[in-house]
């Protein structure tokens, strides 16, 4: 197997620092919406050491990029302790869980903006094309609506009554769904055409 090395580390170093802006995200928004749970944990910064996961963050990801599969990967979670946000703590919640994937969604918007008003080199210009492309799957991956990812926390906050219950009731078994998803190829099906319509309109 041939690998590029310095294709493995600029691929890796856009993933990390996209998933450290991710739940720095989640932590900056907790942090102002009345939960210093996270400022606590000094996890309100852009450090990736204090998020990095060594499975989600470090070992998938690298063996993804060297084998040539799609790349996907997690941090640690931001802790929220929602006894803390007090007043319309749902709603906040909501906020929370949303600001990981715009955070993604901003950097895919920038790495647009540079490509399309600055002369790059041909290596630069590579880079950012993979921020965009990572960032816009990150962000619409977090965003399938299955707990415990952003997509279905958010949707925890929109439901009442018996669907929430209901919903909260599946919490348990949100990665086994996520997994099944991933190894039917199921994940793809939903995922690509969103991507390709967020990548169209950024390009």
């Amino acid at each position: 197997m041939n690998i590029d090395f310095a294709q493995v580390f600029v691929q890796f170093l856009v993933l990390l620092m996209s998933l450290t802006v991710h739940e720095a995200a989640h932590a900056f928004s907790a942090d102002r919406l009345g939960d210093p749970t996270a400022r606590q944990l000094g996890r309100v910064s852009l450090n990736p050491a204090v998020h990095a996961d060594p499975i989600g963050t470090i070992l998938f990801p690298l063996i993804a990029i060297i084998t040539g599969v799609p790349v996907l990967g997690w941090a640690r979670p931001v802790p929220v302790n929602t006894l803390n946000l007090r007043r319309n703590w749902k709603q906040k919640f909501m906020v929370i869980a949303a600001a990981g994937p715009a955070s993604n969604l901003v950097l895919a918007t920038l790495a647009a903006v540079l490509l399309r008003t600055l002369p790059l080199t041909d290596a630069v210009a590579t880079a950012l094309v993979l921020a965009l492309q990572l960032n816009v799957g990150l962000a619409v991956f977090n965003m399938i609506p299955v707990p415990p990812l952003d997509g279905g926390n958010v949707l925890a906050g929109v439901l009442r009554g018996s669907a929430s219950d209901a919903f909260d009731r599946l919490r348990p078994y949100g990665f086994l769904i996520i997994y099944g998803l991933m190894l039917s190829g199921i994940l793809w099906t939903i995922m690509v055409p969103p991507m390709r319509f967020i990548t169209s309109l950024l390009l």
